[in-house]
């Protein structure tokens, strides 16, 4: 049964009913309850829309409002393309739920937050009638008739063993039931989440698609390489997300048309094929998941950086993010005239110090770089996915959203638990064909956080 159907008045408009103190006391329950110890971005998300109902007439509570001041969010952010918001408030009802049916089930008066809005609703639970529980069989013996009433009433009264023989078949039927509907949720979750019943899927993207913090996919923003192949210069990050790049070049002796064409080229935020593809890839893993954001470099932030987990798609050209990891990173993407080549910082044993693209009879030969590493504050995971070429990138993801080339890669890193780990790819592709992916050289980071 829903709280819903045990709530007395209508759904709106009951919140004056109840004084601001009893109200008060509620919610700091709900909050210091089993289902808010761990939660606190959940906790305060209550406190925030809780305090705020308290006050008189009420006014609405917005998505915006609640985005900056419990989650930190610039004031004027954009909530089409960032739903943190949303995404916690079902969280948040469904705590909520489980505490008035946990530890508030004795509780008298209810709150909720109705979909739609995020303004609490306080409720009176209706008093549920008493159940006198049937005493046991042994306390309560069945009354034995006498053999004028049975024989008038045509049958024999039931004897003890007859009587546990029902119990047990009673008993044995609602064990079965049991196991069909736990087989059946079963099924519904692998048909819902298939990647959940791969053993190297599963260890792998667990911390990604297997709690409801938030996942932000930043695609890479191609027009940075397409500047720097003009300017002969890669921006810093500072100066690519403060735009102080496109200034400088505003200001240098470069060509009025060149700078009328950088002008330009900025003001697209062009990307490609291949990281189009890789995002849509790991979308596929989970595409009924709440936690995922896409997003642009862009339009990205160091404070989600920190705080959420991160899934970066191109090299440093056209993803300046991945700047934040360059000092932790063992292979560099690095741009050379002959093209872009994977700079091994430190090889080891027969591994190669440079590898760039080539061409063999099997057609185009490039290299991708895979590093999954912890974020910048520790507290969650990140993911780099680039490659020499748009085609290398797309690769690279197909290699790690696979559970058979998981699977090779567990085995090559001898561990049922993927650790934090670098692996350099070779790829290559034959028309019409998916890729395949060769692992030349990998490092693991067991000791990390």
């Amino acid at each position: 049964m829903s709280i819903n159907q045990t709530l007395e008045g209508p759904v709106q408009g009951s919140n004056d009913r109840f004084s601001v103190a009893e109200r008060r006391a509620l919610i700091e329950r709900v909050a210091a309850s089993e289902p808010f110890r761990r939660a606190v971005r959940l906790r305060d998300f209550l406190l925030y829309v809780g305090m705020h109902s308290l006050k008189d007439g009420c006014p609405e509570i917005h998505e915006q409002e609640i985005g900056a001041q419990v989650f930190g969010r610039s004031a004027s952010y954009d909530r089409s393309q960032d739903n943190i918001v949303r995404v916690n408030a079902t969280e948040l009802r469904k705590r909520i739920e489980t505490y008035f049916a946990s530890d508030g089930v004795h509780e008298s008066l209810i709150l909720e937050i109705p979909r739609g809005g995020y303004t609490p609703i306080f409720h009176r639970r209706l008093p549920d009638a008493k159940v006198h529980p049937l005493p046991a069989a042994d306390e309560f013996p069945l009354p034995v008739p006498s053999p004028l009433t049975a024989a008038a009433a045509g049958h024999k009264a039931p004897s003890r063993p007859l009587v546990h023989l029902v119990w047990a078949s009673v008993t044995l039927l609602f064990v079965i039931a049991c196991a069909v509907l736990v087989q059946q949720n079963l099924s519904l979750r692998i048909a819902l989440h298939p990647w959940q019943s791969k053993p190297a899927l599963a260890s792998f993207w667990a911390d990604f698609f297997g709690d409801t913090h938030q996942t932000d996919i930043v695609l890479s923003d191609d027009s940075g390489t397409v500047l720097e192949e003009i300017t002969k210069r890669p921006p810093t990050l500072g100066e690519y997300l403060g735009h102080d790049y496109l200034r400088q070049i505003m200001a240098s002796d470069l060509s009025a048309d060149r700078k009328a064409d950088v002008n330009d080229i900025f003001g697209h935020n062009l990307i490609t094929y291949g990281a189009v593809v890789a995002a849509m890839r790991i979308i596929a893993i989970d595409p009924t998941s709440t936690t995922l954001h896409l997003t642009a470099a862009r339009f990205y932030g160091s404070d989600a950086l920190k705080r959420d987990n991160v899934i970066l798609l191109g090299g440093k050209k056209a993803n300046p993010w991945l700047y934040v990891f360059d000092d932790q990173l063992n292979f560099d993407l690095e741009s050379r005239e002959t093209g872009v080549v994977v700079v091994n910082r430190h090889p080891k044993g027969t591994e190669q110090s440079v590898y760039g693209e080539s061409y063999t009879s099997k057609g185009p030969m490039g290299y991708s770089v895979i590093a999954y590493l912890p974020n910048p504050s520790r507290t969650r995971s990140a993911i780099i996915i680039a490659g020499t070429d748009s085609d290398a990138t797309n690769a690279a993801a197909e290699f790690v959203t696979s559970e058979e080339q998981l699977q090779r890669l567990r085995s090559t890193l001898h561990t049922d638990r993927i650790p934090y780990f670098e692996a350099l790819l070779r790829t290559s592709q034959l028309t019409g064909t998916s890729f395949n992916a060769e692992i030349v050289a990998y490092r693991t980071y067991p000791g990390l956080p």
